[in-house]
């Protein structure tokens, strides 16, 4: 990879000379040159990504890994000489939580080691339990009567036998000329009818699965085991997330495990067919109550514009994770490509117009909590929609957070005003690949608290890699499944858009404002 970035250096600026701009939206070449050599010459997002993950682990939102990583990236952030770091409240969270242990075996009729992790916020076992499981399989409240009065005390297996189809697609796949031009054309109109049935049902589904859990601590069962489940269930890959509340004042229940859903399915097969099966069981797990409140990592660089300083061109991704991994593509590599940015940015004697501020979330996985608690406090307050001074001076917001690929282009939040700016500033990274723009909105990160009160967010389409069918929210999360080289383009790309931003004489074009969630008659 390295040989092949030095190739791309080397050969910037003849590249750059040649590649044709639009007209109405300048371009800095020689800055664009700088970034190109410094990020794919010098890297060390791939060291931050290190002690991000191997180092500081999972990042759980008000874990103790997560608070580490944090004074971690403000050290980082202001040993590459950023200024006004801080690691700044933005609102109430909850408890934190970690696990120090999770072991599950079968110890009969033979021995096998089981894949195990607790869900997050789960409680954890006195002491270790010891002996013979019971299968539950419950699909509707009126399988409830079938189990009472036979769980206290007991290991219970909550599922069936789940099938696993041998898979016969690439796990990790790059977008073609074809997957380019699907987001780029118009959603089907339909598409929003079919996504709120899928949700209609989800709900019912996780309806259903409190129930189970209110049954079962009912019943005193001891633990309860369950299989992955989720749309990467084979090759041993778990996917999971909580099994508790971060509320302080909410009541625990009983420790959950998720388990491989191969080996589930065996020891559900044996129990089926009546063969005795005995089971070692042992969950530590610890609650932090010691700060109930929520925190980012924030930096920046200040302008040297008179007019224009006070105005902020932001970048961030989501630092928090969940616990499977290291939280490595999910969302690791892109707070790795932010500092990276800032670290670019500075290494070529960036002098931006506009403050360029990072901002790395947390409790993006439980709802964008950061950033909607930064966007609150700072721009304005959605239900309301309420601006706040600040709201003025925004000019722009980038986000990262789809795994580990390399950039390929941009989602333009249906704001067509900003599609040639953003076009001019692709175009020195046609070579690399990034040419896509879409008006199509993408959801489920951060640039939608900026979006929401109608301030200019963004996110950039990736490449897919092996992020949806690995690693996604798994224990495949982890520092192997990011490419190198795709975070040095993804560095390189996002250090170019938040330069021309700061640099240019307007802020980015706006969508209209958003109507008031809530109105002063309700």
């Amino acid at each position: 990879m390295r040989n092949l970035s030095t190739l791309a250096a080397t050969a910037t600026a003849t590249l750059l000379l040649a590649a044709p701009m639009p007209a109405q939206e300048p371009v800095d070449l020689e800055m664009v040159a700088a970034i190109r050599e410094e990020a794919f010459e010098r890297s060390e997002v791939m060291d931050t990504l290190w002690y991000l993950t191997d180092r500081h682990g999972p990042r759980l939102t008000n874990s103790p890994q997560q608070r580490g990583a944090s004074e971690w990236a403000k050290e980082r952030l202001i040993g590459y000489g950023l200024e006004n770091a801080d690691i700044e409240a933005w609102g109430e969270f909850g408890l934190g939580w970690s696990f120090e242990r999770c072991v599950v075996e079968m110890t009969a009729p033979i021995y096998m080691p089981v894949i195990a992790i607790p869900k997050a916020w789960t409680l954890g076992l006195d002491a270790p339990a010891s002996g013979a499981p019971v299968l539950v399989n419950i699909e509707s409240e009126d399988d409830f009567e079938t189990y009472r009065g036979q769980l206290a005390g007991r290991i219970v297996l909550n599922g069936k036998v789940t099938p696993v189809e041998t898979n016969f697609e690439a796990l990790g796949t790059r977008h073609d000329e074809e997957s380019l031009a699907e987001r780029t054309s118009a959603p089907d109109p339909g598409a929003s009818r079919d996504s709120a049935s899928r949700r209609t049902d989800w709900m019912k589904h996780r309806e259903l699965g409190k129930q189970i859990r209110s049954f079962l601590v009912e019943e005193g069962a001891l633990v309860v085991i369950e299989p992955d489940g989720g749309r990467r269930n084979d090759y041993g890959v778990i996917m999971l997330g909580g099994g508790g509340s971060y509320d302080a004042e909410e009541e625990r229940g009983m420790p959950q495990v998720t388990v491989s859903t191969e080996q589930f399915n065996r020891i559900a097969r044996l129990l089926d067919h009546d063969v005795e099966v005995q089971m070692n069981v042992d969950v530590r797990t610890t609650f932090h109550d010691e700060d109930l409140q929520g925190y980012n990592v924030v930096a920046e660089i200040p302008g040297t514009d008179r007019f224009l300083r006070d105005e902020v061109v932001m970048i961030g991704a989501h630092f928090d994770s969940w616990h499977p991994g290291t939280g490595a593509t999910d969302n690791g590599s892109s707070s790795a490509v932010m500092i990276e940015v800032m670290r670019i940015l500075k290494a070529v004697g960036a002098k931006p117009r506009r403050t360029i501020r990072i901002a790395l979330w947390t409790g993006e996985e439980q709802g964008l909590l950061g950033s909607k608690g930064y966007v609150k406090n700072h721009f304005a307050d959605r239900d309301t929609m309420e601006l706040l001074p600040e709201h003025e001076l925004h000019a722009a917001y980038f986000n990262l957070d789809n795994g580990g690929g390399k950039i390929r282009g941009v989602y333009c939040q249906g704001n067509s005003a900003v599609a040639p700016i953003f076009e001019a500033w692709l175009a020195p990274f046609a070579d690399m690949g990034a040419t896509t723009l879409t008006m199509r909105d993408t959801g489920g990160t951060d640039h939608l608290s900026f979006d929401a009160v109608g301030l200019p967010g963004f996110q950039f389409i990736q490449d897919p890699m092996d992020y949806i069918t690995r690693s996604h929210h798994t224990n495949m999360d982890l520092y192997e499944r990011v490419n190198e080289g795709d975070v040095m383009q993804a560095a390189a790309v996002i250090a170019t858009f938040s330069y021309h931003a700061a640099m240019r004489d307007e802020k980015l074009p706006r969508k209209p404002l958003p109507k008031a969630k809530i109105t002063d008659d309700e």
